[in-house]
């Protein structure tokens, strides 16, 4: 459980958080996303771009990936350098990308088998339903997942990784069977395209510390707004943010949950398509 201020004491190093994803240029997703979560999580982030997007608040209309010497340089010139307490991916772009992020992470001691935990969000497309992964990556994203601490995929991406398509709350639970069968730690199902469930439960399975198998359902309220861009970004920050400052996984999440929904509460228009949810709800009202 974390407790006490999320601001780190002045002259003291906070702890520090690794986002490995692509850039958002209209500023909602992304390591943009990513970066503004740690910092009002009490974290410092650091970044290793995959990609950067043209994109805005209507869609994504294309995508350049960074070459892979880059990447694997980002990560590795951090790591060695400042340190990290926890990692996330988000897009990941190619499988060349994928495969070079998973050795570069084992080098490094990041994921499963190192002291660093690795969150993984399986981001296959942006919310308008525009691809961010190409078709043959698939297959390298599944063999990241058992480097994972945590994967988080959404139910688009639980189709594409498993073929499960999961309608109610049985179908999240088949769907957590599933993927974690991949060999992750833990799985986050995301029940925000659960739209029937007014509930919003998150499915979150693992296995806990005497070995036995553990399920644990998130319920959470469900906001009537489009303006939801960037919410699987955030709450996978949020998480990363937890677990960089010592909590557990299960704590981790529901600390990442807490977070996010009020980051939707609070979120905005933007532009003439779908908003971001808002970290501003973080910041105090004292003035400068």
């Amino acid at each position: 459980m974390l407790t006490g201020s999320l601001r780190p004491a002045p002259g003291t190093t906070p702890a520090r958080a690794l986002t490995i994803a692509g850039s958002d240029s209209g500023g909602g997703a992304g390591v943009q996303a990513d970066l503004r979560t740690f910092q009002s999580c009490g974290v410092h982030g650091m970044s290793a771009l995959t990609a950067v997007t043209v994109q805005n608040s209507v869609g994504v209309s294309g995508f350049h990936e960074i070459p892979v010497d880059t990447v694997v340089g980002q990560i590795e010139a951090v790591v060695t350098d400042i340190g990290v307490d926890a990692a996330k991916t988000g897009m990941l772009a190619s499988a060349e990308i994928i495969r070079a992020v998973d050795d570069t992470c084992r080098r490094l001691g990041v994921g499963r088998g190192g002291r660093v935990p690795l969150v993984v969000d399986p981001v296959a497309a942006s919310m308008h339903g525009d691809p961010l992964l190409r078709d043959n990556a698939l297959d390298a994203l599944r063999e990241l997942f058992a480097r994972a601490t945590l994967v988080t995929p959404n139910l688009d991406e639980v189709r594409l990784l498993t073929g499960i398509v999961a309608r109610d709350r049985a179908g999240l639970v088949d769907a957590a069977k599933a993927v974690h069968a991949l060999g992750p730690e833990w799985v986050l199902i995301k029940a925000g395209h659960l739209v029937d469930d007014p509930d919003c439960v998150d499915v979150l399975r693992g296995v806990d510390a005497d070995g036995e198998p553990r399920l644990v359902e998130l319920p959470g309220p469900r906001f009537a707004t489009p303006h939801t861009h960037g919410g699987g970004d955030t709450l996978a920050s949020a998480i990363t943010s937890a677990l960089a400052r010592g909590a557990d996984v299960v704590d981790a999440v529901r600390f990442g949950k807490r977070y996010v929904v009020r980051a939707v509460r609070e979120s905005y228009p933007l532009g003439s398509g779908i908003g971001p949810v808002s970290g501003f709800w973080r910041l105090g009202d004292a003035p400068v």
